[in-house]
């Protein structure tokens, strides 16, 4: 018997079940297959591409920024640095002891080091320092072998050509923050740098440039295997300054050590040769990272070195605003330049004395003597007649009391008061006394170094209201630049102009003038100007009596400022200056020299004759 035949058909009925069941999960496969290969082949073969090619941005060189002959003042140059790869170092921290042992490395590089290392992927390159030397790049390399997972990479990096001397105009770049953050890549990328200060905040978008990119085939990992294609990105626009170098430097060192700010500028165009401000810092440090000590160092400083003194610095004019009193006396009709007064070395109002700088008067004066001889008691008298809201108005004409609209941030306003601005502030009226103190650029009056170069430009250029410019192009589509054009005229009276002028002539040139020992001897370079001293602290009645103590022997924080602008050449000015020395003393002994020879420089270096293009042509060039 071949067996049971019932079991026989049980048995044909399984397998037929079963084959059923096999020709079902193929005919699903097949279907699946199908599906997957032909249905959604397109979409499967993007994704495969997706994750074998990745496309990485690239960091564009930043835009340079050159002075008005194309002299580079912020650029880039070659940047090594040094990474660790933790899936080839194996023991982090025995590798970190090692590179020690070579470069400096701080505790608080080591941690940031740690924290990244522990962050991301073991394969990907964790920035231990940049900017290196080449002494410390060939030290690494050398000891290649003992340090496992230690490279060194190639960049850019910002380098600025000048340091101290262009800080607080150039500004700084440094790493992005995450409140800066704005969707854009390129900030995303490790040791992209973005302006914070000064001009390279100013120009920042034109400066970045458009990021490159490069394929990359990378395994399942994410590890690169090899460079597929790589476009470069396009370079910053480049932004041309008004400044010269040169005598930028050269104004920075001659207030070297000081406290101090000077401003040069153009008075037919409004052009900033100059704009040097002291103590300042290092932008190179902001770059690469400060530490801790030297931000305290700089945060802590008493001379503010952070501060750009030529547009933030508010200081009492002192004597320099005696031209302002006079002009506005001179087109309100009150004064005349023959307008005389004797001073005896003080003047009373009620109880109060206001006392002249010299001691014994200065007898009777007339207008051009009392602002050669800077008499106090002549404008004592001269501003309780012309009243503070007219020489207030004649301030604001000249460039005083408001913000002159200058590109680079961090402009003060200064202080113009009024007897509607006390009442409004102090809630107590205007008193007479405040008026006499006022004709001395003493009490309320506050200004910026910038704004008394533009009110000396103002005086000296045939009453025209130039206003003041830093930058003359930006090498971009869609940043313009304005030229200068025409600037209005003030409507003062020509000759109460070339009063004053000759008066300012007389303050350095003339026998009796405040500034006779600091005068420009080149023959057509002459300069003309004002001396001022400017108080920081009360002198007491006990104190006049006994014999004040000479600035040198008080505390550096309660001497006098000094200040002086002044213009040149006299015959046909082309260029204002001013300067403040904080705590420096008299004016005249502190000031004036500086300005001297900052404006003979700026002569020799530029030219006297005026402009008659937009682009001069060379250091030196069209001199008269």
């Amino acid at each position: 018997m071949h067996g049971d035949p019932d079991r026989q058909k049980v048995f044909t009925r399984r397998a037929a079940l079963l084959a059923g069941g096999k020709g079902l999960l193929l005919t699903a496969l097949v279907g699946r297959m199908y599906y997957l290969q032909v249905v959604e082949a397109e979409r499967y073969a993007t994704l495969a591409e997706e994750n074998r090619i990745n496309l990485r941005l690239l960091l564009p060189p930043r835009g340079r920024i050159v002075d008005r002959f194309g002299v580079p003042m912020a650029d880039n140059r070659q940047n090594y640095r040094v990474v660790v790869v933790s899936e080839q170092a194996g023991d982090v921290d025995a590798t970190l002891d090692a590179l020690a042992r070579i470069i400096h490395l701080g505790d608080g590089e080591r941690q940031r080091i740690l924290r990244e290392v522990g962050r991301k992927r073991r394969f990907v390159p964790v920035t231990v320092r940049e900017n290196l030397n080449w002494e410390e790049v060939a030290r690494i390399e050398v000891n290649a072998p003992d340090l496992p997972g230690i490279m060194i990479e190639e960049g850019q990096s910002r380098h600025y050509l000048h340091g101290e001397e262009m800080a607080h105009v150039l500004g700084y770049v440094a790493a992005v923050s995450e409140d800066e953050a704005t969707g854009d890549p390129l900030l995303e990328l490790p040791g992209f740098r973005i302006g914070k200060a000064g001009i390279e905040k100013v120009y920042d978008e034109p400066l970045r440039g458009s990021g490159g990119s490069s394929q990359v085939e990378v395994n399942a990992l994410g590890r690169v295997i090899r460079e597929l294609s790589r476009q470069e990105g396009q370079r910053g626009a480049d932004v041309e300054l008004t400044l010269d170098v040169g005598l930028q430097r050269l104004a920075s060192r001659r207030i070297r050590g000081e406290s101090a700010a000077v401003v040069v500028l153009d008075v037919h165009t409004g052009d900033i040769l100059a704009m040097a401000s002291t103590p300042g810092f290092d932008p190179n440090a902001f770059n690469r990272g400060l530490s801790t000590e030297e931000w305290s160092s700089l945060a802590s400083d008493p001379k503010a070195p952070m501060i750009n003194k030529t547009i933030a610095g508010q200081y009492a004019p002192g004597s320099t605003f005696k031209m302002v009193v006079a002009l506005a006396g001179l087109e309100a009709g009150i004064i005349a330049p023959e307008t005389t007064s004797t001073c005896r070395g003080h003047v009373s109002l009620g109880d109060a004395r206001f006392h002249c700088w010299k001691r014994g008067g200065h007898g009777p004066m007339d207008l051009e003597q009392a602002i050669v001889q800077s008499c106090d008691v002549y404008f004592y008298e001269a501003a309780r007649r012309i009243g503070i809201d007219r020489i207030a108005d004649m301030a604001r004409r000249l460039g005083l009391g408001e913000p002159l609209g200058l590109e680079l941030p961090g402009e003060s306003r200064g202080l113009l008061p009024t007897r509607a601005w006390k009442l409004a502030t102090t809630g107590a009226p205007w008193q007479k006394g405040e008026t006499l103190i006022a004709g001395i650029g003493q009490g309320y009056i506050l200004a910026t170094p910038l704004q008394l170069a533009v009110m000396t430009a103002r005086l000296v250029n045939g009453g025209v209201a130039v206003v003041p410019r830093l930058t003359r192009r930006v090498s971009a589509a869609g940043v313009a630049v304005p030229e200068p054009g025409a600037a209005p005229s003030l409507g003062l009276t020509p000759a109460h102009l070339a009063a004053i002028r000759e008066a300012m002539d007389g303050v350095v040139n003339g026998p009796s003038g405040t500034a006779a020992g600091s005068p420009i001897r080149e023959a057509g370079l002459e300069m003309g100007g004002k001396t001022g001293t400017a108080q920081v602290r009360r002198i007491t009645k006990a104190e006049r009596e006994a014999g004040v103590l000479k600035n040198e022997d008080l505390p550096w924080k309660e001497r006098d400022h000094a200040l002086f602008v002044g213009y040149a050449p006299v015959r046909a000015p082309r260029y204002a200056v001013a300067v403040v020395v904080e705590h420096g003393g008299s004016g005249s002994k502190k000031a004036a020299p500086i300005a001297r020879d900052v404006l003979l420089a700026a002569q020799q270096r530029l030219g006297t004759r005026p402009p008659v293009s937009r682009r001069d042509k060379a250091p030196g060039d069209d001199q008269a």
